[in-house]
């Protein structure tokens, strides 16, 4: 008796063990069922993502908008999202700290200086948390910072992918 297996041209039909099981047979020789379709990637599966993306999106200032771009599709590996949020909140932190220590200073009498120099220590502080996480990455450690991440989540996690 013949076995019921799918031909060459991908219809089933009656052909030969030997021909289907060729056929049917993957890269490293084990067998498929013949009543089941060959295994295909599924759509949740991830490709690595490059380092080089990843670190794009810590860049100081510029990986704002890498980031955005990748929450806004919501589509990127769960890493890629989690260094996103962290990355826009980096920088709205540090936009919205660099804009009321500037207010400051322009309209303080008593002070202005100091708030300069607090600001240049904000802007400071940003830009080496930025190049620490992004030696971090290099070295294949994880991306995230204590309690910021967390943050980052749970306020970027609602709104955005």
């Amino acid at each position: 008796m013949e076995n019921f297996e799918p031909k060459e041209n991908g219809e089933w039909g009656v052909g030969s063990g030997e021909e289907a099981r060729e056929l049917l047979a993957g890269s490293k020789g084990e067998e498929f069922s013949p009543l089941l379709p060959a295994p295909r990637p599924s759509a949740f599966f991830q490709y690595p993502i490059p380092k080089t993306q990843l670190l794009l999106h810590l860049i100081p200032i510029i990986g704002f908008f890498p980031s955005l771009w990748t929450l806004y599709r919501g589509q990127g590996s769960r890493e890629q999202l989690a260094i996103s949020r962290m990355s826009i909140t980096l920088a709205l932190t540090w936009l919205l700290g660099y804009l009321l220590l500037g207010t400051g200073a322009a309209t303080s009498d008593f002070f202005p200086l100091r708030f300069f120099i607090l600001n240049s220590f904000l802007t400071s502080g940003y830009f080496l948390v930025s190049v620490w996480l992004i030696l971090r990455l290099m070295q294949g450690k994880s991306g995230r910072l204590p309690g910021f991440t967390t943050l980052a989540e749970r306020v970027l996690g609602k709104y955005l992918s």
